[in-house]
């Protein structure tokens, strides 16, 4: 047998791969209430906007089907430096590059930057493949803790801690995906206080939930840098619901122009792959270009079912929440004494007995997300309640 690389091995991605056991169960015909995966457009009332779809389409109809510039459509990275411009922060359309998702952005940032035995700092519980991803680069990702008794805030004081010159990154996911936090201006000039004092160091920003704050202190981390590098990932998936277009972006704050070969390492990388989808492009940047009031019904509709779900959560014997800040997913405590220290066959057993599919926290996490579940909180009223009437009569009754 032709062995596979050891890294390729370790890769985990617990949201995609509760998934597997679910469609089991689809084939013999159940019907699974499914509050696992942040895919807005999969739950009523959140579609893609018309005039994108529109857009998206006449592309085709034009012909518009070719290889667009590795870097991305002139016109979509001029939008984009206008969009970022709006946050904050002086953003030149030649610091803007289009990926295939964010995830894409990732891949390249961290072949661009890691070498074997440098460091990244992220978040714990955080989007798997921060975890992932750097290991491929022979880099390791060292955890920073949230608090789960304060709404999941970021503890600056373990940043301060863990930094140390071989670490390349440190990554801010604003609004934060699993928890839901949101940062305040002035966490964020702590963390770029500390950073400052590495001069091998960068922030990855993470901002693709950016467009769906309830505290109303959410800020650009570029806007507040004048000296610590930022790279800014952000794209159409979440804000713009258009996730399956897999297009993201990055881009690149450089105050102090200490990034003149990453760019060139960037630039190299993006041009080895060719470039993004092209039709998807056209349909982001009339996204960019029209009205965005659109904007205002999909956030009420995602902060109504929002409430439901803290609701719920507060009156069901056996679980926890923070309030959250922003995004759409909550990561609840299991304090049920059968399943608060197994959340993985907790959600397995979930999905059994009652037809539920969530994720379990140890998949952000396998320290800091123990004991917790990830639950998307997008489907609609009558299925939100029957999910959670599904999920209280399973917690009675184990």
């Amino acid at each position: 047998m032709i062995p596979s690389s050891s890294r390729a091995k370790s890769i985990e991605y617990a949201i995609r791969d509760v998934v597997v056991p679910a469609m089991e169960l689809e084939e013999k015909g159940h019907k699974i209430l499914k509050l696992n995966i942040g895919d807005p457009i999969a739950y009523p009332g959140l579609s893609t906007p018309k005039h994108m779809v529109d857009a998206y389409v006449q592309s085709l109809r034009a012909g518009q089907n070719g290889y667009s510039g590795s870097y991305g459509i002139q016109e979509l990275r001029n939008a984009i430096s206008i969009d970022e411009i709006s946050k904050g922060w002086n953003c030149h359309p030649n610091d803007v590059y289009v990926t295939h998702g964010v995830t894409e952005a990732l891949q390249i940032i961290f072949s661009a930057v890691l070498s074997e035995g440098d460091r990244i700092l992220a978040p714990g519980p955080h989007y798997p493949p921060y975890m992932a991803y750097p290991q491929m680069s022979g880099a390791i990702t060292e955890e920073y803790m949230l608090d789960p008794d304060d709404s999941w805030r970021v503890r600056i004081d373990d940043i301060r801690n863990r930094m140390s010159d071989d670490v390349r990154m440190l990554v801010l996911i604003n609004p934060n995906n699993p928890t839901g936090n949101v940062m305040t201006a002035e966490e964020i000039d702590q963390v770029i206080s500390i950073v400052n004092e590495y001069p091998n160091c960068m922030i990855i920003a993470d901002e693709i939930y950016d467009g769906l704050d309830f505290t109303g202190h959410q800020v650009s981390i570029a806007s507040r840098s004048s000296s610590v590098p930022v790279i800014t990932l952000n794209g159409v998936s979440k804000v713009y619901y258009a996730p399956g277009w897999r297009i993201g972006y990055m881009a690149l704050h450089d105050p102090t122009n200490c990034l003149v070969d990453v760019k060139d390492a960037i630039e190299r990388l993006l041009r080895s792959r060719l470039c993004a989808s092209t039709p998807a492009q056209m349909g982001y940047l009339a996204g960019l270009n029209n009205d965005r009031g659109w904007m205002n019904e999909h956030r009420r509709i995602v902060a109504e079912r929002r409430e439901i779900a803290l609701t719920r959560i507060q009156s069901i014997d056996g679980l926890e929440v923070e309030p959250t800040g922003g995004a759409f997913y909550m990561f609840v405590r299991i304090t049920h004494p059968r399943w608060k220290n197994d959340d993985k066959q907790f959600v397995l057993s979930l999905l059994q007995e009652e037809k539920v599919l969530l994720v379990h926290g140890s998949g952000f996490s396998k320290e800091l997300g123990s004991g917790h579940i990830r639950l998307v909180h997008l489907a609609d009223p009558d299925t939100l309640n029957e999910a959670f009437d599904r999920i209280e009569r399973f917690l009675k009754n184990t």
